[in-house]
């Protein structure tokens, strides 16, 4: 035991072998052994946990600590009783323990062994718990992870709404909460919660500078992960999920690929979840694979890089999940993949929620899309959204800072904007201004007669994309401010009026744009991407050519662009190497493929191209053994319609497979389905229809053929089409 006359620093050697603080350290633990409330924010790797263990193992009695998750509960305790001979000087008390271990950590507390008690909040609701914890000397209470308090917290728990009134039962001690993420808005919301107003507050900088920070289109991901992943051979790494199964899926491939990575999500049991995570801290793999259940408090410094397969529900969200990178300073790579679409499933979750909480969601969602969408420095953007000012625009270590997008001159366009919040009475969202200024009709529009400000269409000429940006950027350099409480709506600040009454010139950066990126299918051709050879492109599009007219087919049945874009950055040189194509099955590969691979070996061999050592990314077969049951039942002739039911599938699911296995080389024979759905007649005329279009897009044919017949009908046909003529 650390005796109560020791000086913090002492302490801190004699139990934990450090000499100095971390930042504010020292005073955060004066200030809790001084008896006054305190509230600590501070980013990931601060070291928050000293702040309230330190005190805890100084004071007498007991200190009392919430924790949301019992793995770093156990965590936590296991640490603590690493530094100390005193097996009963940390315990925590939850749902996993057994009748006879609670009454060991009972008996420890009441013997006065223990110092730091981790609870549960759950745990604290049990009267049993109430009445015993009101019996025995507490030192304070300690709220770890306080952003959970909060609605406008990315981890609101009801629960933590009830602590301070559980406080008060049991007695009234002095309150440390300490978390990592926290905008102004939610700061507010933890200290009017907890009754501690006039709590000291310590507030670290937000600004992690080892830390790198890109936000890529989201094409061909799981090749994109492992390629980046292999790069980085034999360091530490993180890659978040949002859905369970798309973890078991990248955990797989990774897997498959030679790479030593595990699974981690809340549908795997608890000693298998145990086990996955002492693995990755034991370094006996490289890669964890996982959803947000994954992190909170895993004390391991050296996670080199950050991997977001999908992108969070909110900044703080994205902010702790990154923060889990270089803890130790050094470096830490936080690569996001991003699509709208994803901002979409996010926005489906939210439905059937309490209203308010859908606004505050959808709120937090649009911060997300500009981060992601901005071309500006991201750490500077970073740091304005949790209320830090960065000096300067240029941070020299995000994609946006490294290849900076082109700029242009703002001026006008600000006025512009300015002018039509100032109109429109500074009570309306961003969405509203842009639809404003552009002139587009909506409802919202109608019911404020927006139609009729001078502000309505002036700016017409430009993309909502367009106005976006300007907003975003104005809002970070501090001409706007958007108000939490009714939802983001947006008002000029003393700086915005002044440069409206005489403004100068300004440069914003033009905003990069993601909305030509297709999440349909990670592996699939729909993934678009551009060509990194145009020279090589084009050559390929006139053999491309030739070949169709040979075989008297259009063009898009022997190799779609995607496929071809992939091929000037691969540089397949032989039909097996075509095979790794997005979108060339081995059918199609040995069919099509010869005139391509020796065009491209010999424009290798002329321009003495040196290919990069081509990561072959294995792909997995789906464990549902969806392709295998398909292909068997479609040979019985079953209805489409009960082969979906069979396999939990909506028939465009089931639609998407069908045409991945025939894109994959495989014929399907679908004939008997289709003759029940059209006649002959209309088969014929559908099928001649692909056969002279240069297109197979669905909506041109729907259009082309007068909307004679229906998507799901052209769809049918269409892979009749590329079943009997492409394979």
């Amino acid at each position: 035991m650390i005796n109560v006359e020791t000086t913090p620093k002492d302490a801190l050697e004699q139990f934990f072998g450090f000499t100095k603080f971390k930042g504010e350290q020292e005073s955060i633990i004066q200030s809790v052994l001084d008896g006054k409330n305190t509230f600590v924010i501070m980013p990931t790797g601060g070291g928050k946990s000293l702040c309230y263990q330190l005190p805890a193992l100084m004071s007498e009695g007991t200190a009392i600590v919430v924790s949301p998750l019992i793995a770093l509960m156990k965590n936590q305790v296991d640490a603590i009783r690493g530094f100390s001979s005193e097996e009963g000087i940390a315990h925590f008390l939850n749902s996993s323990l057994t009748r006879n271990e609670s009454m060991r950590v009972r008996e420890d507390i009441k013997a006065g062994r223990t110092k730091i008690l981790y609870v549960a909040p759950e745990s604290l609701t049990k009267k049993e718990n109430v009445e015993f914890l009101s019996e025995i000397k507490i030192s304070f209470f300690a709220i770890d992870e306080a952003h959970c308090i909060s609605e406008w917290g990315h981890d609101f728990r009801p629960e933590y709404r009830r602590l301070r009134t559980i406080f008060d039962e049991i007695k009234r001690v002095p309150v440390i909460a300490l978390t990592a993420t926290a905008t102004e808005k939610v700061q507010e919301d933890i200290l009017k919660n907890l009754d501690i107003p006039g709590a000291v507050t310590y507030k670290a900088s937000f600004n992690r500078p080892n830390l790198y920070y890109e936000v890529r289109p989201k094409r061909d991901v799981a090749r994109e992960i492992t390629r980046f992943v292999k790069q980085h051979s034999g360091r530490s790494g993180i890659i978040y999920c949002l859905s369970r199964k798309k973890v078991e899926e990248v955990a797989e491939t990774l897997s498959v690929n030679g790479i030593k990575a595990l699974a981690y999500h809340a549908g795997m049991d608890a000693s298998q979840r145990a086990r996955h995570q002492d693995m990755f801290l034991m370094e006996d793999v490289d890669v964890i694979v996982a959803t947000i259940a994954f992190g909170m408090g895993i004390d391991k410094p050296d996670v080199r890089f950050v991997i977001h397969h999908d992108i969070p529900k909110s900044l703080e969200s994205y902010y702790q999940e990154t923060g889990r990178g270089g803890r130790d300073g050094g470096e830490g790579k936080c690569v996001t993949f991003y699509s709208y679409k994803d901002i979409e499933k996010l926005e489906k979750f939210l439905q059937g929620k309490p209203v308010a909480e859908q606004e505050i969601g959808k709120q937090l969602l649009q911060d997300t899309v500009s981060y992601a969408e901005t071309s500006m420095c991201r750490r500077k953007y970073l740091l304005h959204y949790f209320g830090e000012e960065m000096k300067g625009n240029d941070c020299g270590n995000c994609d946006n800072c490294l290849d900076p997008q082109a700029t242009f001159e703002g001026k006008e366009d600000l006025v512009q904007l300015l002018e039509a919040i100032v109109e429109s009475k500074e009570r309306h969202r961003a969405k509203f201004i842009c639809d404003l200024i552009t002139g587009t009709e909506t409802s919202e529009m109608k019911t404020y007669k927006g139609d009729a400000m001078k502000s309505y269409g002036k700016g017409s000429e430009k993309t909502t994309q367009h106005w976006l940006a300007v907003l975003r950027q104005a809002l970070v350099q501090g001409f706007l401010h958007k108000d939490i409480e009714s939802y983001g709506n947006l008002s000029l600040t003393e700086q915005g009026k002044k440069y409206l009454k005489k403004p100068t010139s300004i440069k914003f950066a033009v905003e990069r744009d993601y909305s030509d990126v297709d999440t349909v299918n990670d592996e699939g051709p729909s993934a678009r991407t551009t060509a990194a050879d145009e020279r090589l492109m084009k050559m390929l599009r006139d053999l491309r050519q030739q070949v169709a007219k040979k075989q008297k087919l259009p063009p898009y049945v022997i190799f779609q662009d995607p496929s071809l874009e992939e091929m000037t950055m691969r540089y397949p040189m032989t039909i097996d190497e075509l095979t790794q194509v997005s979108g060339v099955g081995p059918g199609k590969a040995n069919k099509y493929g010869k005139p391509f691979v020796e065009l491209i070996a010999a424009y290798v061999d002329e321009h003495d191209i040196e290919r990069e050592d081509e990561v072959q990314v294995r792909s997995v077969v789906k464990k549902s053994g969806n392709k295998v049951h398909i292909i068997q039942n479609i040979d019985k002739r079953l209805s489409l319609e009960s082969i979906a039911k069979a396999k939990g599938l909506t028939m465009p699911d089931l639609m998407t497979e069908l045409e991945s296995i025939v894109q994959s080389g495989t014929k399907l024979d679908i004939n008997y389905y289709i003759d029940e759905q059209l006649e002959a007649d209309s088969q014929d005329e559908i099928m001649d229809y692909f056969r002279e279009s240069e297109t197979d897009d669905l909506e041109t044919a729907h259009q082309e053929m007068d909307g004679s017949y229906s998507e799901d009908e052209l769809r049918l046909v269409r892979l009749r089409f590329m079943s009997e003529v492409a394979n």
